[in-house]
């Protein structure tokens, strides 16, 4: 746990990114502060957000059910660390794949790969996160060539890679993909080293791979 003026850093962050409607924001808010749970990100940006609750939403992302109770703890923890060093834990990751039309690419994770929008921001929108259990991909608009030609698919340049617990659930995914009459970079084909993969290929020629055990 970092130390408490770190917290109070955090917290404050927090603060400007609400004052400065810092759209991505809104979702952590939501997920973390039950009395925003049922606005949408407009509303919560638009809601009253004060320091107290900033330092409210730090104690319970770190597992707290209140600040008070997040500052005991991470001086309880500031006294073990100086006996016994932690190894900071990553809690999330999320690819950040290159699209030419947010509306589009949303549209297609939602109804071809059954994903959720999470969010969108801008008007028009530049930026939104599709999500589906626990895989989260951030859109991003960019209106020029990231890539040049089709180096993507000559070299399996992959965008995201998507993990499945059984062997079961990567096929049974592979179909119903295919039932949708989803492109595939790649069919379902069990890997020299044991997995079982296949390659989805989005409409701005995004690469992205799923993987799960081949029994």
């Amino acid at each position: 746990m970092p130390n408490l003026e770190n917290l109070k850093k955090q917290a404050k962050q927090y603060l400007k990114w609400h004052r400065d409607r810092y759209h991505p924001v809104a979702a952590e808010i939501r997920a973390a502060l039950p009395r925003f749970r049922d606005l949408d990100d407009d509303a919560v940006l638009k809601a009253e957000f004060k320091l107290a609750d900033a330092q409210e939403l730090i104690a319970r992302q770190s597992g707290f059910d209140s600040w008070q109770a997040l500052r005991s703890g991470a001086l309880t923890m500031t006294v073990k660390a100086n006996r016994t060093a932690s190894r900071p834990m990553l809690q999330s990751v999320a690819a950040q794949l290159f699209v030419a039309d947010i509306k589009a690419s949303c549209d297609f994770y939602t109804e071809k790969l059954g994903f959720t929008v999470d969010f969108v921001y801008g008007d028009p929108p530049f930026y939104g996160q599709v999500i589906r259990d626990g895989a989260r991909l951030a859109l991003r608009l960019v209106c020029e060539p990231v890539f040049v030609g089709d180096i993507r698919q000559r070299e399996d340049l992959l965008s995201a890679a998507i993990t499945l617990d059984t062997a079961s659930d990567i096929k049974q995914l592979f179909l119903a993909y295919q039932a949708a009459g989803v492109r595939f970079h790649q069919p379902l084909r069990t890997e020299p080293w044991g997995a079982r993969t296949f390659i989805v290929l989005d409409p701005d020629g995004n690469l992205i791979l799923f993987a799960g055990p081949a029994d």
